[in-house]
Order: structure tokens, then sequence, then C-alpha cells
């Protein structure tokens, strides 16, 4: 079997900052994400939360849901509350077919809010790991349970966001916890998303394609914004338009038969979705098929 590429609804209309594709119509996202080429697509906030209505929607698209990003608060109640929690989304994911469940904590993390420049973000002390990681992994248990992987993304702002906070995390959860491999991400947090790559092969459930513009990177980082002031500078883009090695990331992932997720977002008024969606798709298709995955 091999990959399916999708994307993410964020380069319309942003979940974080809703200024930007506020005005962006639903419909308007899936028919540019379907003509762009893309089979699937992950959740947004404006897509339907009840199965029926989503499966109406997408059907009419011909485009599948991927799946749907989680936001746990795992360093603030115990597994069970956060099961409880995350059952309606699990649910959903369930029933549209999905085979992951993109998971992320963010009870202490600054990424949504444009007030908090990207030094202030949280992280860990070393005696802090072990519980973090058992929580986790009962609840990727229970998902697995369920006929779902638990996918961890790694996320400027929040309390996974280097290297070193990867490697941590990896090490203090089990494998029922998979890894969402996001390049953009590791990039702009000075990670090496080709070492990750090769590193948690055999975690890897999930991979996020988005491309950084180094020297917009190196410029907020030099004046320590905000990550949303980031996005809107347009540190990120698609595939083949910045500094990632796409075609070195995917060569490390031999055997991967996911989702390559376009996830790349940016100000709609700057970069236009459609036209990107397409450089997007046309490069991943590329670099999918140069690494043997297509």
């Amino acid at each position: 079997m091999s990959v399916r590429l999708g994307t993410n609804p964020i380069a319309w209309s942003n979940d974080d900052l809703r200024a930007l594709g506020g005005a962006t119509p639903l419909e308007t996202c899936l028919t540019e994400a379907r003509q762009a080429g893309f089979t699937g697509i992950e959740l947004g906030h404006k897509f339907p939360r009840a199965a029926g209505p989503l499966k109406t929607i997408l059907r009419q698209h011909d485009i599948a849901l991927v799946s749907g990003w989680y936001s746990s608060e795992l360093l603030v109640r115990d597994a069970a509350a956060e099961l409880e929690a995350i059952r309606p989304h699990l649910d959903l994911l369930k029933a549209m077919g999905c085979s992951v469940l993109i998971f992320a904590e963010t009870s202490n993390a600054i990424h949504g809010d444009q007030s908090k420049p990207l030094s202030a973000r949280p992280k860990l002390a070393p005696g802090d790991w072990a519980e973090f990681g058992k929580r986790v992994t009962q609840v990727a248990d229970a998902v697995a349970a369920e006929g779902l992987t638990l996918v961890y993304h790694h996320h400027m702002g929040t309390v996974i966001e280097s290297e070193a906070d990867i490697d941590a995390f990896m090490a203090a959860t089990g494998p029922s916890v998979g890894l969402l491999l996001d390049a953009g991400h590791a990039t702009f947090a000075g990670a090496d998303p080709v070492a990750l790559a090769k590193r948690y092969r055999a975690r890897i459930h999930h991979v996020h394609c988005k491309d950084v513009r180094r020297a917009v990177m190196e410029s907020v980082k030099a004046r320590d914004t905000s990550f949303l002031d980031a996005v809107v500078e347009g540190v990120f883009t698609v595939p083949g338009d910045g500094c990632v090695d796409f075609a070195a990331v995917l060569r490390e992932l031999p055997g991967y038969a996911g989702w390559l997720v376009v996830e790349a977002e940016q100000d709609p008024e700057k970069a236009n979705p459609l036209t990107y969606a397409k450089l997007g798709h046309a490069n991943l298709k590329r670099f999918a098929e140069g690494a043997g995955l297509l």
C-alpha cells in the first residue's frame, strides 16, 4: 500500500488565529483541496462534528477525513479524566474510519496567544517526564483498544517542541504512543527532521509536511515574536518552497503507508490557498515518488 496525500484546512481558515481566512466558506476549502489533487483532509473549526453531516459534505467533494487535532490537558488531569474528555472526538474519528488520532498537550501552551513570545513556551522539569509519559501511554493504550493509533504532535509553543523534548517524550512513553513527525515544526524548533525520521521510523504513524522560509524563521527568532506573528509573517509554506529537505526526510521512512499531509498555515491574503495547495501537492507527490512511497 502506498501513501496517500492529504491536506489541512488551516491554509484556508486558521484555527488558532481565526481572523485569517475567517470569511472563507468550508465549501471553498473542500472544493479547492480536491481541485489541487488531495484525497483527504483533516478537521478544522468550520467542519461539522457529527458523523452524519460530516460524511455528507465530504462525500459531496469526494474527499476522506484523515484525522483531527485533539488538545489534551494531561499535565493537570489524569488519564481517566482525559479519556472522558476525548470521547466525542474519538467517537467521531472512529465513525469516519480514521486510523490515527492527533494528540498534543496544550494545558500550558502559548502557541495560540499572540501576546506571548516564543521564548515563553513551557518546559517540563526532568522529574515530570515519567508521570506525563505514563498518562499519555494510558490514553494511547485505550485509544488503541478502540482501533486507532494516538500520534503525538510536537509543536512550537508547547511542552514538546525541541529535539531534546521529543527524545525525552519518546523515552517516557510506551509503544502504543505514535509520533506525528512535523518537518516544519521540527525545523523551526532547531531539530533535524531527517534525523528524527530515521531515529523514530518504527513509531512514526503520521506525517505533516510544511516547509520553512529560513529568512523569516531567523528573523522571528531574533525578534522573539509570538508563534502566531511568525505564521502571519510567513514562516511556513508548502513542501518544496522552503529550506526543508523533504526528499531526505521521506527517504528515511521506508515502508510508510499512512497519510502525508500538507499542513502549511499562511495568511491566505498573502498566499492564495489554491495556488499553494497545487504547488504543495505537486512537490509532495514528486518527493514521495522519489522516496519510493508512491
